[in-house]
């Protein structure tokens, strides 16, 4: 026993730590990063034309909007030129002068005016 203290008592040699020579590790061929990617591209590409494609759709929108102005400043047009000339014929003095020139009329005297009664 008394060996055993004593080799209890000594402390241990330093071991001096030899690192284990590394080794090649075989990565993985990446085959999912490589797909992964190309749906990523292909995703991006689709919200690409998509966003082409309501772009064009709100610039047809815009061509259309920019036509129908144009029509109904047109029309605007038309009706004040209408309203116009229907307010000429209508006037009083140009309907006095046809009625005496084409019809031979007369526009009635004071003294020519006759009241009827409504019966009260």
């Amino acid at each position: 026993m008394p060996r055993a203290a004593a080799a209890r008592a000594l402390p241990a040699p330093p071991r001096s730590r030899v690192r284990p020579k590394p080794r090649a590790v075989r990565r993985p061929v990446p085959r999912r990063r490589v797909t992964g990617g190309v749906v990523w591209i292909g995703a991006v590409a689709g919200l690409l034309a998509g966003v082409v494609a309501l772009n064009v759709a709100v610039l047809r929108l815009n061509v259309r909007l920019d036509e129908l102005s144009q029509e109904r400043t047109s029309l605007r047009a038309d009706n004040a030129q209408i309203s116009s000339e229907i307010a000429a014929r209508a006037a009083s003095g140009r309907i006095v002068t046809l009625a005496s020139g084409r019809l031979g009329l007369v526009p009635a005297g004071p003294d020519n005016l006759t009241y009827l009664p409504l019966g009260k």
